[in-house]
């Protein structure tokens, strides 16, 4: 009798343990809104590497036509927004990029290629992990894109 049991009580057994997984999982889970506090921890904690993301994505973009990105220096101060549909935090660090014009390309005349630009880079927080898309604002600061943006994102001080 105990034989043809055995399936079921194995069958329960299985269950038991997913189901104290699930609640475990579901109690340690962050509730709501991520905290502003733990998402600047995670950003510095993950900076360099989503710094660096953010370069190869946007030098691979080809934007601007006919320039190469040649370096990116990212500024210390970071601004957090929080987009109003999503409730998704998004970090914006201003940033000076250097480009030089593509061998061969329409912009190899031109005199203005070697000039700084000013823009912002743009990370989105996902779950535990910050992350980027390549997005850059050309010509605003973070503050500034943030209010470019005001029907989108709303500044999380």
């Amino acid at each position: 009798m105990f034989a043809e049991s055995w399936p079921w009580i194995a069958a329960v057994a299985v269950l038991a343990v997913i189901a104290v997984g699930a609640a475990v999982w579901f109690a340690r889970r962050p509730l709501g809104r991520p905290s502003i506090e733990r998402a600047r921890r995670l950003f510095h904690l993950q900076r360099e590497r989503v710094e660096h993301r953010l370069f190869m994505l946007a030098s691979k973009s080809g934007k601007p036509r006919g320039l190469e990105w040649v370096e990116c220096d990212f500024e210390d101060e970071v601004s957090f927004a929080r987009d109003r549909h999503t409730g998704r935090l998004r970090a914006l660090v201003a940033v000076t990029i250097r480009f030089k014009a593509i061998e061969g390309g329409d912009m190899e005349d031109n005199p203005n290629v070697g000039n700084l630009r000013a823009a912002s880079a743009v990370f989105l927080l996902d779950g535990d992990d910050w992350s980027t898309d390549g997005r850059i604002v050309f010509n605003v600061n973070p503050v500034e894109a943030i209010q470019l943006y005001r029907e989108e994102l709303e500044l999380v001080e």
